[in-house]
């Protein structure tokens, strides 16, 4: 019995290890030749030891998590019709979904684009497009298309989209400067960028530290792109929506 019971908890340390870890390729820059990024040793065990303008950049979660991204309870503590309603698309525009994992945010923005319009499905785990691509077939959706991006690179193409939305996933971009420059590269002018983080500010909300932001910071990791604040709505019970417009 004590032998079965020390298995059961390694297997289950191992899952978990599996969960947050997220991709082995994140741990692969030590140092940046650019000076934009910090590395220290000592550091919180959820993030990579990695600083983008005094944050911690977080670990990625796996594609093995995926299950918690569908979880039927996620309604009841986010309010993700909320979101959407509160950043309703018209029919006909183009939108990207950024870290779009399962496609649990894919499919309502093909929903309120329609037939006529687009929504690039990005994701750097190909696991995740893999679910998206059968979901698509399932259901019988033709308007997402599903894109391998890098950890650098949405591989959008340049003034291609109106809208991008970007759902806890920010705070996990191993070069956040260089994805928001690639990003505001996409945006038609006029273009916006949704961003929707866990409030730092709000000792309340049960996420670990490295995976909220404070609006405060969205701001400042913002200010070097250009791109103008539109205002940040608090409609949410634990996320922060803020949202930014190209305006060239």
């Amino acid at each position: 019995m004590q032998l079965r019971v020390r298995l059961r908890w390694t297997w289950a340390r191992l899952a978990l290890a599996a969960l947050i870890a997220g991709p082995a390729w994140i741990h692969a820059q030590t140092s940046d030749p650019t000076g934009r990024y910090e590395f220290r040793e000592d550091h919180d065990p959820n993030g990579i030891g990695k600083f983008y303008m005094g944050r911690e950049i977080a670990r990625v979660m796996g594609h093995q998590g995926a299950d918690w991204l569908d979880r039927p309870e996620r309604e009841a503590e986010e309010a993700p019709s909320k979101l959407m309603e509160a950043i309703r698309l018209d029919p006909g525009l183009t939108a990207a979904d950024i870290g779009a994992g399962t496609g649990y945010f894919s499919f309502r923005l093909a929903e309120q684009v329609g037939p006529t319009g687009k929504v690039y499905a990005v994701d750097i785990q190909q696991e995740m497009l893999d679910v998206v691509a059968e979901r698509m077939k399932k259901s019988k959706v033709e308007n997402i298309e599903p894109v391998l991006g890098e950890v650098d690179d949405p591989k959008l193409p340049e003034a291609s989209v109106d809208a991008i939305l970007l759902v806890d996933v920010y705070h996990e971009f191993e070069f956040p400067y260089e994805m928001t420059a690639a990003m505001v590269r996409a945006l038609r002018p006029g273009g916006r960028i949704v961003f929707v983080e866990y409030r730092l500010e709000d000792p309340d909300v049960p996420i670990k530290r490295v995976h909220k932001m404070s609006q405060k910071q969205v701001l400042r990791e913002m200010a070097p792109h250009g791109l103008r604040w539109v205002g940040t709505l608090d409609v949410l019970p634990r996320q922060h929506i803020i949202l930014f417009e190209k305006t060239k």
